[in-house]
């Protein structure tokens, strides 16, 4: 198994055109879930950090069949975009999308395990191809980058009483 550049993620290419990363986050499963779907949420944490490129914009519609548009930039003019279907929405447990933007990425599934005040996430992309998850280089340690400051707003969340 390896590891990006948080320990505590684990990341695995468990074939030629599959990986797997996991993570335990200390949270309960439906504020883990609400930081992947909520618009507000998701935008202070899925940008690594260290590109120094934020999220401009997050638009989500989700519920099985519902899509979502992300940008990457520091405007409209420098934007770029990544958007696809969600193709299942269990509520707390469960999140399948496409990835639309490029007819070699990766349909990407997560699941999030509920043990009490954690919650065990995975996260499993599959690739039309082998070349397809190469060309992906790097995306291993920016998933870690990205799961540590997941941990960090999870952490200003709070554990207790009511939904976020």
């Amino acid at each position: 198994m390896g590891k990006g550049s948080d320990s505590l993620t684990e990341v695995e290419r468990t074939s030629a055109r599959e990986l797997v990363v996991t993570r335990t986050f200390a949270a309960p499963a439906h504020i883990v879930f609400a930081a992947w779907t909520t618009p507000e949420l998701f935008m202070q944490w899925w940008a690594p950090k260290s590109i120094g490129v934020p999220l401009f914009s997050c638009e989500m519609d989700v519920r099985t069949g519902g899509g979502y548009r992300i940008a990457f930039g520091h405007d409209a003019a420098s934007a770029t975009a990544f958007y696809g279907k969600y193709l299942e929405v269990v509520p707390d447990v469960r999140l399948v999308w496409t990835n639309e933007e490029s007819p070699d990425a990766a349909v990407t599934t997560v699941t999030f395990e509920d043990r009490g005040d954690n919650t065990l996430l995975v996260l499993y992309e599959r690739y039309p191809s082998k070349e397809a998850l190469d060309e992906g280089g790097g995306a291993e340690d920016a998933l870690a980058e990205q799961f540590a400051q997941l941990d960090e707003l999870l952490a200003t969340l709070g554990t207790g009483g009511g939904r976020p």
